[in-house]
């Protein structure tokens, strides 16, 4: 698989959720591509572990929605289409904004948290560190969610996330769209530090609703 690129191998058990991690990375960086098959003995090669963990990790990328299980082709990287991503967005901003509101309520010190995560955030944009940024990214809105204290809202975000990192991680190829959406950032957290809650919910919606047209060329 040609799209594969060389990292250092795993070297300590248990395995299973680094594997699953490290695959999922390759689904969210596209080296692995939507409608690609996913080699179980190429990955297990290049992760230097067996095909086993690699079976499992399948498994669970398969539940988030991420890989699906054809017959005769085995697993291949799940490919959306546009109606798939807007729906998505669409469930993601409300919940988003639902939060968002919330969020202005809860501790001082977890409110700090953030708004520190976010600092963090900010160095990895100006050094241009495109994936560490995005994890950093995904890890403040979950943050923000886990926020509002609701765990049913936890669950459907959390769900709803995974199946979009991909194509979220491509709309910030775009130097253009990556500095429009750490502005949104930006407001995100005044409003968050002012404890302004319904700002911060309309902000948090209008950023999720703004990654359609970040994304809408690379969808199929």
């Amino acid at each position: 698989m040609s799209s594969y690129h060389s990292s250092s191998q795993i070297e300590r058990v248990p395995l299973h959720e680094e594997v699953t991690n490290r695959l999922r990375d390759m689904i969210v960086s596209l080296s692995l591509r939507p409608g690609e098959r996913i080699q179980e003995l190429e990955v297990a090669q290049l992760l230097g572990v067996s095909r086993t963990p690699v079976r499992e990790a399948i498994k669970v990328l398969t539940a988030e929605g991420l890989v699906e299980l054809l017959p005769l082709r085995g697993a291949i990287v799940k490919a959306f289409s546009a109606k798939d991503a807007r729906d998505m967005l669409d469930v993601i901003a409300l919940v988003e904004s639902y939060a968002g509101e919330r969020a202005c309520q809860a501790s001082p010190e977890k409110i700090d948290a953030v708004l520190e995560m976010h600092r963090q955030m900010k160095v990895l944009f100006e050094k241009r560190q495109r994936l560490e940024y995005f994890v950093m990214n995904q890890r403040i809105h979950e943050a923000l969610i886990a926020l509002a204290d609701n765990d049913t809202l936890s669950m459907t975000h959390a769900t709803l996330s995974k199946r979009m990192r991909s194509l979220r991680y491509s709309g910030n190829a775009n130097p253009e769209n990556w500095r429009a959406a750490m502005a949104e950032h930006e407001q995100m957290m005044v409003a968050l530090a002012a404890r302004d809650g319904p700002a911060l919910a309309r902000i948090m919606g209008e950023h999720i609703r703004n990654t359609w047209p970040r994304i809408k060329d690379v969808v199929s």
